[in-house]
């Protein structure tokens, strides 16, 4: 259950703690946009919460926690994630509007891409992104990874970027 942490941030797993912060974010209905569902109530966003934890159990990573250091509030998730039958490793983030602009996603995912190569020795990580969600788009990029393809991922039609570690 790795902790991160960049000049802003603090990356940590989840505890419950942060049901009301994590629920408040996924009701929201932009933030939810692109990630395939509608907003979730409480006890979906408990759920959801509850599939992240076990994901770090039984991978070692998720989706944390970003936390704010100024405020010391939980302003989203970003982390990795790979679950059974995923398109790869990839580096995903989702951040309360509040936020939006700031450049924490960017510095969050940084900060996932560097663990996946150097402390995971991942050969190739990835972002799938809503063909639609160009501020998402704009971060995998600035992150440095390129577009691959495109591709109908649940439904739903993204773009896969990617990075190679040689690239990284």
């Amino acid at each position: 259950m790795p902790i991160l942490q960049t000049g802003r941030l603090l990356l940590r797993p989840w505890s419950g703690n942060d049901l009301n912060s994590y629920a408040q974010m996924m009701a929201h209905p932009e933030v939810v946009r692109f990630l395939g569902h509608d907003p979730l109530d409480r006890a979906e966003a408990w759920r959801s919460l509850a599939l992240l934890i076990g994901h770090d159990v039984l991978r070692g990573f998720t989706l944390n926690a970003v936390v704010d250091k100024a405020t010391d509030r939980v302003v989203g998730r970003c982390g990795l994630w790979c679950p059974e039958g995923w398109p790869g490793l990839e580096v995903g983030w989702a951040l309360d509007p509040e936020v939006w602009g700031r450049g924490f996603a960017t510095e969050a995912a940084a900060a996932w891409r560097y663990y996946a190569f150097e402390v995971l020795g991942a050969d190739e990580i990835v972002s799938i992104v809503h063909e639609l969600n160009v501020r998402s788009a704009a971060v995998a990029q600035r992150i440095g990874q390129s577009f691959v393809r495109r591709f109908q991922f649940r439904g739903h039609p993204c773009h896969l970027y990617g990075q190679r570690r040689p690239d990284w």
